[in-house]
């Protein structure tokens, strides 16, 4: 899709885990290029410094559909930068922009700024869980059935694979992670280790935990909505230095081939 200039277009952004030292720089332009800028309370909070000046307008969560409508208008007549924590197309305001967009029948420039998913920054803070393959699977039954995420976690299992798991457990759906859990028990072994990062690279990180898929249990309680689990593959191993458990690797095969 081309590239909006200082005319009329718009930017769907995708903002990292929310430490502005994580935001790419095309993303830092193109939000320093537009006039208005568009999104969630919390998302525009974590990049205050760079749209001081600009036209804000704030949202919050569950108001999706009305912050693309007017994004889609405002950029008819000015560059708007609608932003979206980690990457726009990854559960973010992507998707949901172009659909508008497509019913609207406007024609304005797109572009859409690629941004540090939360799979990408945790598995960043315990080694290398996703060397290979992986899958990324969202346990938020808000818009997609529990019964189509319960097919799509045994997919997932069943070939090996390590499994990121976001939204995994909030208030109103305390069961859907141990749902998840009971799936993923079908196909691995108790040994597999689970990694736990709270806050992976924003505000508030706390130090990640490692367990094994046969203790994640005694870690539940602590599981909340700003949580990413990550769920080893069959191949995947605890990494330590010494006695110190460091993270998880996920071999990718070089150990077949090579020997170091």
């Amino acid at each position: 899709m081309p590239s909006p200039a200082e005319s009329p277009g718009l930017f769907i952004v995708g903002i990292g885990p929310g430490r502005t030292e994580y935001l790419t720089v095309r993303a830092a332009h193109a939000i320093a290029r537009a006039e208005y800028v568009i999104g969630n309370d919390s998302y525009l909070d974590s990049i205050r410094p760079l749209i001081e000046g600009k036209q804000v307008i704030r949202s919050s969560m569950g108001k999706e559909v009305e912050r693309a409508k007017k994004a889609i208008e405002l950029a008819q007549s000015h560059p708007v930068a609608i932003v979206s924590g980690g990457d726009a197309g990854v559960y973010g305001m992507a998707g949901i922009v172009l659909e508008v967009l497509e019913h609207s029948g406007a024609e304005i420039p797109v572009e859409i700024v690629p941004g540090v998913t939360a799979a990408n920054a945790a598995a960043s803070l315990v080694g290398s869980p996703l060397s290979g393959d992986f899958a990324v699977i969202s346990l938020s039954d808000l818009l997609t059935p529990l019964e189509i995420i319960e097919k799509r976690l045994d997919a997932a299992f069943s070939v090996g694979i390590p499994v990121v798991l976001y939204n995994p457990r909030s208030q109103g759906r305390p069961h859907n992670f141990a749902l998840a859990i009971e799936h993923a028990r079908k196909y691995y072994l108790p040994i597999v280790p689970v990694a736990v990062v709270k806050n992976a690279l924003r505000e508030g990180q706390e130090k990640p935990v490692i367990v094994t898929l046969g203790e994640i249990e005694s870690v539940m309680d602590a599981i909340d909505m700003h949580t990413t689990v990550i769920i080893g593959g069959s191949e995947s191993r605890i990494w330590r230095m010494g006695n110190d458990v460091k993270g998880i690797i996920t071999p990718r095969g070089y150990q077949r081939k090579y020997v170091y």
